[in-house]
C-alpha cells in the first residue's frame, strides 16, 4: 500500500512525515518551494494481534505490513497546468491513495488558517490535472479513428469505447466532480485503469493544527469529514515526540488527550479507507502479517505472500485468530471442529491464519 501526502506548500507535510516515519527530511519555513523529488519512507502497521502469536510460536523473526508513504512537494495554486506540476503527478499516479494535508495552524508568512478554501484549492487542481490528461488523450483517440479501417474493426471499436468513457469522464471533472464519483460500467472501468486519474484514488485528509488548537476545531473536521475520512494531528508536536523516550512520549501524549500514535491512527484510517485486511502465516521460523484488500480470495492472498503459491494453489489451511486465542493451541482449534479447508474461491477474512497448500 502506497500513500501520497499532498497540499499547499506550508501546509506542514513534511513535519507530518517525519513524525510518521521518524525520518529527518528537511523541513523549511521561508523556501518557496523545495526540490520536486519526494521523500519516501515506509511505516510500520502496528498490530497487537502479531504481539500475541510470537508469544505463542516464539518464532525467530516477526514480520509486520507496511505502508509506504510518499511525501511530495507543495501544491501551489495554477500548478496543474506546469509542466512540472506533471512530472510530480506522474509519482502521485502511483500510489493507492492520497493525504491531503491541510494547514490548520496559523503563521507569519501563510496567515490564519483556511483548510476548508485550501481544500477546495487543491480538488480544483486535481480536477484539471485529471482534465488535462483525459483531454490529451481524447485528442489522441479522434485521430486514431479518423484513420477508420487501417486500425481494424476491433481496435476501432475499442477506441470508440474508450472515447465514450474518456467524454463521460470529461464532462463529470468540468462540472467539478472527481473521477470516483462516476458511475461507470465494468468495460469503462477497465478502459480507464491504466489513466491513474487523481480524482480516481480514495483521498484521506489530515487537519495539520497547532498544540493549542488541537481537538478544538471539530466544526471544521464535521465539515471537511461530511466528504473524507478525516483525521487531526498535531504535527509539530508529534514530530518531537519522536525524538523522545517512549515513557515521556506517552505522558506528553495524555497531556493532550492522544490516546494513540500518529503512525497508528494514520494506517488505521488508511485499512478503512482502502478496504484492507489483515491475515497472518504463523510457525517457528517466522510469524507475519499481510495485508490485503477486503473479499480477496485464498488465491490472492497466496500471491500477496509469493506468485509461485498462486501459481500452483491447491488449498489454504483456515482458522481465526480469535479461535487460537480462546482454546490456546491449533490442536485445540482443529479438536473444536474449527478448522477449515478452504478453495481457491474463499473470502479471506480479517484474522485469518492462513496456510497455503501448494504444488509448482
Amino acid at each position: 500500500m502506497k500513500i501520497g501526502f499532498i497540499g499547499l506548500p506550508k501546509s506542514g507535510k513534511t513535519t507530518l512525515f517525519n513524525a510518521l516515519t521518524g525520518s529527518s527530511a528537511a523541513v523549511s519555513a521561508f523556501a518557496s518551494g523545495r526540490a520536486a523529488g519526494p521523500n519516501l519512507a515506509a511505516v510500520k502497521v502496528g498490530d497487537e494481534r502479531v504481539t500475541a502469536l510470537s508469544a505463542i510460536y516464539r518464532p525467530k523473526r516477526i514480520v509486520y505490513p507496511t505502508i509506504d508513504i510518499v511525501d511530495v512537494a507543495g501544491v501551489g495554486e495554477g500548478e496543474a497546468r506546469t509542466e512540472a506540476f506533471g512530472e510530480l503527478m506522474k509519482i502521485v499516479r502511483t500510489c493507492d491513495a492520497l493525504a491531503i494535508v491541510l494547514r490548520g495552524f496559523g503563521s507569519d508568512l501563510a496567515g490564519d488558517p483556511a483548510p476548508v478554501t485550501d481544500l477546495k484549492t487543491i480538488e480544483d487542481e486535481l480536477l484539471i490535472a485529471d482534465l488535462i490528461v483525459a483531454e490529451k488523450r481524447l485528442e489522441k483517440i479522434e485521430t486514431g479513428i479518423k484513420k477508420g479501417p487501417v486500425q481494424g474493426v476491433a481496435a476501432l471499436g475499442a477506441l470508440k469505447a474508450e472515447e465514450h468513457a474518456l467524454r463521460e469522464i470529461v464532462a463529470a471533472l468540468g462540472a467539478g466532480r472527481p473521477v470516483r464519483d462516476i458511475a461507470l460500467d465494468a468495460e469503462g472501468e477497465a478502459l480507464i485503469r491504466g489513466f491513474q486519474f487523481l480524482t480516481n484514488k480514495q483521498a484521506l485528509v489530515i487537519l495539520n493544527s497547532h498544540e493549542a488548537l488541537y481537538g478544538k476545531q471539530g466544526a471544521v473536521l464535521g465539515e471537511i469529514g461530511a466528504r473524507y475520512r478525516t483525521v487531526e494531528f498535531a504535527g509539530e508536536f508529534e514530530m518531537e515526540l519522536t525524538q523522545l523516550d517512549e515513557d515521556s512520549a506517552r505522558a506528553f501524549m495524555e497531556d493532550l488527550g492522544i490516546r494513540q500514535s500518529a503512525r497508528d491512527r494514520l494506517t488505521a484510517l488508511a485499512y478503512e479507507a482502502l478496504g484492507y485486511i489483515s491475515f497472518f502465516t504463523v510457525g517457528e521460523d517466522e510469524v507475519r502479517a499481510w495485508n490485503v484488500r477486503r473479499d480477496a480470495t485464498a488465491v490472492e492472498a497466496a500471491a500477496a505472500i509469493h506468485s509461485d503459491l498462486a501459481r500452483g494453489f491447491i488449498a489454504a489451511e483456515c482458522f481465526k485468530y480469535d479461535d487460537l486465542v480462546a482454546f490456546g493451541s491449533e490442536r485445540a482449534v482443529k479438536d473444536k471442529g474449527k478448522f477449515l479447508l478452504a478453495g481457491k474461491d474463499y473470502s479471506v477474512k480479517d484474522g485469518d491464519i492462513l496456510s497455503i497448500r501448494f504444488n509448482v
